[in-house]
This record gives structure tokens, sequence and C-alpha cells, in this order.
């Protein structure tokens, strides 16, 4: 068996070395060799609203510009409320879907927070 840790985000087995960097195969973290668990912890990806508000898997955003759908002509409007979001990394950080046109991929500078 390989000597390599565990993934610190999914726990795969199946990590592997590039150079410094350690690679998780399943779900594309890396990490350098000498970095450790407090230090995975302190690196925590923050994701941020148009207005500053931080987001959470979970909470639910309006859009506050008209979207146009890439390949389609369908547009998603000003207003319209997505109720359950996950959070990704990534240029299009917000893992949604969305009423009447489905699963989709918003960049977070173009929703806010809905406040309870």
């Amino acid at each position: 068996m390989s000597d390599l840790p565990q993934c610190p985000k999914c726990d795969s087995a199946y990590t592997y070395e590039d150079g410094e960097l350690l690679i998780c195969p399943e779900c594309a973290h890396e990490w350098s060799k000498n970095s450790n668990k407090n230090d995975e912890q302190a690196e925590q990806y923050i994701v941020r609203d148009s207005n500053g508000n931080v987001l959470a898997d979970g909470d639910m955003i309006t859009v506050i510009k008209d979207l146009k759908v890439k390949g389609s002509s369908s547009v998603i409007k000003v207003g319209t409320k997505v109720k359950i979001i996950r959070l990704v990394e990534g240029d299009h950080d917000i893992d949604c879907k969305i009423e009447g046109i489905g699963p989709m991929q918003l960049k977070s500078e173009f929703v806010k927070k809905i406040m309870n």
C-alpha cells in the first residue's frame, strides 16, 4: 500500500505525488506535502455575494441581473429566486437548480443572499 496520506477533503486513499504537491484523483484537491490539517482548515474557501455577504451551502439567493443561458435562447430574469445552493470552487462558484431551466452554475457576483 502507499505511504501517502489520504485526501483531507474526501478521505480518498488514491492520492498521488506530482512534484511538491499531493493530488486526489477523485475530488481533484491539491495540497502541499508539507501542509497539515491545521493549514487546510485555515485555508477555508469563502464565497461572497454582490453585497459582500458570506454565502453557505443551502442558502437562498436571488439573481440581480438578467443572465443569458449559454447554448440556449433562455434568460434567467432579474429577481429569480434560487432556493438551495451548493458552493464549489472555480469561476462559477455556485451550483444550483433553477425552476424551469434546470441545473446551473452561477457566479456569486450576480446574486444576492436572501436574508431571513
